[in-house]
């Protein structure tokens, strides 16, 4: 078996961005080894064009006597494109046939918001898999592949293998075809910083679940746990007040696989832009079907592909976005501009949240409290040896260990009297408070030691919960605007 991410396999020359350029893979004698890969075919198997430097770059290759299965997928015009899975795993035929299916479906939820495919340059896409157990996990999107491994299995991970797939698929119009002119052309010597990876990426993210869902393979209520691990994230980040989602897609460079070699306090001031984004996401989705008659961010995102992403050429790009270009397209296509300024200033260019109680009840879905009766002091992770219990993660913002001055590397000596050695210990001693229950808290912290009062809280982590699995009868249009949020836009 051998993958090649061709940036870090071939060495290249400035000045000669624009030469085609042809390789051939050797594969061990004996081995059965073959070549998945979007680079162009030729009449020897082993041997691979592309048409530039950059085509070549953005061509992952898989040699390996890998499993493939394949189908077609019929678009407008007459257009076939077929998508295969290559995949090199250790599991079973069967447990392939399973995830093909599944991968099938979820593939023609995404073109049923779309109306046809990518338009792939060559009518083939191609999953390059490795699901192994010495794998590193990652997924990362291609003009035509994508690649998806994991140290999983098909056997116990195939949900969440599920959702990498379906995300890197939907990059095939989101980020490959539809494109942000800040990494359009990419430059190979600089990071490309953009301010709009929460659409790239965090609408990507929204649709990964979401497409999966409307395929059937989810009910409504894991669906909605979902939306509410979504929820949770954007509403309790306290990384919203020092940035927006535009600001935050420019910490991409530190965030996503780059490396610091200093501490920092990213959970007190970073909130993913693939989260926030997809929060964004939701929240625009669901103000569009409640405020707007036959609206949906599935019609936004098919004008923006209409507009800005639908290829009139091989290897081309329609026209790149800006913001202004994302604005812009909303109010043309919601028919309301000032709407469209308003949700940018105060979602995208701002820090606020939407009103997701409100949006979600439209759909009979109800939005409060896990444990309303419980205690909180914070997140809190503990390293736990002969000498007691560290503190080794961050203390977030607004918690009560975060005003009782607890920080990562702090020693807890004691809480409410009692010695705390172990998380176990100190789980033990809230779960005997309630919320505005007070405690003495003792802690060592940089040689000194720190006698605090910690004033529990309110658990402030929320559910999204459907209303008939709460006991409550769904409305007759609560049950329709559901069914059109969550309904299959499949052709079958």
């Amino acid at each position: 078996h051998a993958h090649l991410n061709m940036p870090a396999s071939f060495a290249w020359a400035r000045g000669l961005e624009a030469r085609p350029v042809a390789v051939r893979f050797a594969p061990p004698t004996g081995s059965r080894w073959r070549v998945a890969t979007q680079l162009v075919g030729t009449a020897d198997p082993l041997t691979w064009a592309a048409p530039d430097l950059a085509y070549f770059m953005d061509s992952p290759t898989e040699l390996s006597a890998f499993t493939l299965r394949d189908w077609t997928v019929a678009g407008p015009g007459g257009r076939t494109d077929t998508i295969r899975i290559a995949l090199h795993h250790e599991g079973t035929d069967a447990e392939l046939d399973a995830f093909a299916d599944a991968t099938r479906k979820v593939v023609a939820e995404q073109v049923g918001i779309f109306g046809e495919t990518a338009r792939f340059d060559h009518q083939v896409y191609t999953f390059l898999a490795d699901y192994l157990p010495w794998a590193s996990g990652d997924g990362m999107e291609h003009r035509n592949s994508t690649v998806v491994s994991a140290s999983g299995s098909l056997a116990q991970d195939a949900e969440a293998l599920l959702r990498t797939v379906s995300h890197e698929f939907f990059h095939g119009w989101n980020m490959e075809r539809i494109r942000s002119a800040e990494i359009e052309p990419f430059d190979f010597t600089g990071a490309n910083p953009s301010h709009t990876l929460w659409f790239g990426e965090g609408f990507t993210r929204y649709y990964d679940r979401l497409t999966i869902r409307r395929a059937g393979l989810l009910s409504d209520s894991a669906y909605a746990a979902m939306v509410a691990d979504i929820v949770n994230a954007v509403v309790l980040a306290p990384g919203r007040r020092f940035f927006s989602p535009m600001e935050m897609s420019l910490q991409a460079p530190f965030v996503d696989a780059a490396t610091s070699i200093d501490p920092s306090n990213q959970p007190n001031t970073f909130l993913s832009y693939y989260t926030w984004g997809a929060g964004i996401g939701l929240g625009l989705d669901l103000a569009l079907r409640g405020g707007f008659e036959g609206k949906s961010l599935d019609g936004y995102m098919r004008a923006m592909w209409e507009r800005f992403g639908r290829p009139a050429r091989r290897y081309a790009l329609r026209r790149p976005y800006t913001v202004t270009d994302l604005e812009r397209t909303l109010g043309a296509y919601s028919g309301d501009t000032a709407f469209a300024r308003d949700f940018f200033a105060r979602y995208v260019r701002g820090r606020d949240a939407p009103d997701y109680a409100a949006l979600l009840a439209r759909a009979g879905m109800l939005l409060g409290p896990v444990r309303p009766r419980a205690a909180f002091a914070g997140a809190l992770t503990l390293d736990a040896d002969s000498a007691g219990a560290t503190v080794s993660s961050a203390t977030i913002a607004g918690t009560p260990l975060y005003a009782a001055g607890v920080e990562r590397g702090d020693r807890i000596v004691s809480a409410g009297g009692a010695p705390v050695r172990s998380e176990a210990d100190w789980q033990t001693l809230l779960a005997a408070r309630a919320p505005g229950d007070e405690m003495p808290l003792v802690f060592q912290q940089r040689g000194r030691e720190v006698r605090a009062t910690l004033r529990l809280a309110v658990d402030p982590v929320l559910e999204v919960v459907p209303m008939e699995l709460a006991g409550q009868r769904l409305s007759e249009a609560q049950r329709t605007f559901r069914a059109g949020w969550l309904g299959s836009r499949a052709e079958r």
